[in-house]
């Protein structure tokens, strides 16, 4: 137990977070779930997997990432990878959107990071090494018509990949982005039949992915791709080549 390796997923009781969370745990880590609403599914989760544990947080609170912080030194003792999948989508367009609804989008990015910030500081710099990978999206490039906030939190984050690269050179510490496409989410499944056949025209493979196929480039980041670092690694089938 005390060499085996810890994960933390962030958003990690639904969708792609959940997924990643299962192959994390196959992979041999120990996964931390974190949650912000969803406690049912993410102890359904835990049940599944059985080697992990829960932390609760809403990201978008300062205090209560550093009560998570606490927890996950009382609880793991370390991180050795760090998985930002935590999102939200605040959609409007330009004209209606108030002031309120940007400021809840960029809250959460604000959170990534200083939740990254900490998890640094307390766990991998001072082990030299660490793994962390940023859950970004296509749109983060691609753009979409009434997420103009999101967009840009995603293509933010792509930056943020980059730049944190570099920081950590030296460090034995690697920072990728994977961005996916439209997948089978939550999020996706609410999308009128006419958007999704508009969508699916341009997706070469011509079908939405799945949170497993997200996943799967995850755990590979996790566990090998030790020559990936500031990358952005586009999964979507097709419809975006990056």
């Amino acid at each position: 137990m005390m060499d085996q390796p810890v994960a933390l997923v962030t958003g990690g009781a639904t969708g792609i977070g959940a997924a990643c969370v299962r192959a994390l745990s196959a992979e041999g880590f120990r996964v931390g779930i974190h949650y912000r609403k969803s406690v049912d599914k993410a102890q359904a989760l835990l049940a599944e997997i059985k080697d992990g544990f829960l932390i609760q947080a809403d990201l978008s609170n300062i205090e209560q990432i550093d009560a998570m912080i606490g927890k996950l030194k009382e609880t793991a003792g370390r991180v050795n990878v760090l998985v930002n999948n935590a999102g939200q989508s605040v959609n409007a367009d330009i004209l209606s959107m108030k002031v309120e609804q940007f400021d809840e989008q960029r809250a959460l990015t604000r959170g990534v990071w200083y939740l990254t910030k900490r998890i640094l500081r307390q766990f991998m710099v001072r082990s030299s090494a660490g793994r962390i990978i940023n859950i970004s999206s296509v749109v983060g490039h691609t753009g979409n018509a009434g997420q103009i906030p999101y967009t840009m939190e995603k293509a933010a984050l792509d930056a943020f990949t980059r730049s944190l690269a570099q920081e950590m050179a030296g460090r034995n510490i690697l920072v990728n982005s994977v961005a996916p496409g439209f997948v089978e989410t939550d999020m996706t499944e609410v999308l009128p039949a006419d958007v999704k056949e508009k969508i699916m025209a341009g997706i070469t493979l011509g079908r939405i992915g799945k949170p497993e196929e997200i996943a799967e480039v995850v755990a590979f980041l996790a566990k090998k791709g030790s020559y990936i670092n500031g990358s952005v690694i586009h999964v979507n089938g097709g419809l975006y080549g990056g």
